[in-house]
């Protein structure tokens, strides 16, 4: 593929994507909340139906993904729905689900309505606790030969090197910033040994999650990867070690219907959050060129920000620091 960015994609190019692969567009195009990819909800006609069907259509971005990686989220997604898994995988076109089109790729799925999860509901979260377990089930089965695994080199080490190189933080506040986050990232580092890593979702929060009534779902698995079992977990997560503790009891109950769980894995909490927390820093770093992230971001770019990150870095240093969650009540 060359190179190409999202400012050649304009609503030509997309209709023409569409209309070259059969799909007879007879709405507008209503972009959807992504600012890694690009995408938009439609209706049209395919395969001269009688009537229109609504699709969802998401333009990769370019040099994120290789092809092969792309084709594994898929052969993943497709996977989980033979073995009755709710996501939403793509739909094929003459047996291939992604496709080229004036150098980008992309996928068409079915539009599938529903409200977002709501964590703080344990009929919803135990739902939810048996879908992972029957997704970690399937990822068990195989490995991922092209997507990465999550790993200290990828979100720690490298979103180190870019937050290195970043000028919006304030230089008043670099020696406390670059000390802070060193610290943090010693301390990830040393506690992050996961002993088995399985084919995850790899980005299961809140956001990212669906509920039509029935059911949790997702809509793809664009993050997915290798990891440990407790990624696809802790994000649900939230409030006092009390409070975490009984959600987490609530979910494994529920999982391990499906999956067994490995309890040493309760140490991999703190870790991964501060995992994720580097990273999401470092991923905003480097999309910074973006405009959509200009204008969706606009307080990356202020003091203020990198004074409250400094802030959250110390705080969980000292998460790091204490003994890790456990199912046995504290006393």
């Amino acid at each position: 593929m060359q190179q190409f960015d999202f400012s050649t994609l304009q609503p030509e190019l997309i209709l023409d994507a569409l209309h070259h692969y059969g799909l007879d567009v007879s709405s507008g195009l209503l972009a959807l909340n992504s600012y890694e990819n690009r995408v938009y909800q439609f209706s049209a006609y395919r395969d001269n139906a009688v009537s229109a069907a609504r699709y969802v259509v998401k333009f990769y971005r370019p040099q994120r993904w290789s092809l092969a990686q792309i084709q594994e989220e898929h052969q993943f997604a497709f996977e989980l729905q033979a073995n009755e898994v709710p996501v939403v995988a793509p739909l094929c076109f003459d047996g291939e689900s992604v496709l080229p089109f004036q150098g980008f790729y992309f996928a068409v799925f079915p539009s599938r309505g529903g409200r977002t999860l709501e964590i703080d509901n344990d009929d919803q979260l135990a739902l939810l606790a048996r879908f992972l377990g029957r997704l970690h089930q399937v990822g068990r089965q195989q490995v991922f030969q092209a997507r990465p695994q999550l790993s200290i080199d990828s979100h720690l080490r490298h979103s180190q090197q870019v937050l290195a190189a970043l000028p919006l933080i304030p230089s008043y506040l670099r020696p406390a910033f670059d000390s802070a986050l060193q610290q943090v990232i010693a301390e990830a580092s040393r506690q992050y040994q996961p002993k088995t890593v399985i084919r995850l979702h790899g980005d299961c929060h809140a956001g990212n999650l669906f509920y039509n009534g029935e059911s949790p779902f997702f809509v793809d698995l664009d993050d997915c990867r290798s990891g440990p079992a407790m990624q696809d977990l802790w994000m649900m997560l939230n409030g006092d070690r009390q409070q975490q503790r009984d959600t987490l009891e609530l979910m494994l109950e529920e999982y391990e219907q499906y999956c067994d769980f490995d309890r040493t894995e309760l140490k991999l909490i703190e870790p991964l959050r501060a995992m994720r927390m580097i990273h999401y820093m470092a991923w905003l770093a480097q999309r910074w060129q973006d405009q959509a992230f200009v204008m969706n971001f606009p307080w990356f770019a202020t003091d203020k920000y990198w004074e409250q990150q400094c802030l959250a870095l110390k705080e969980q240093l000292a998460l790091l620091q204490q003994p890790p969650l456990s199912l046995v009540p504290d006393y």
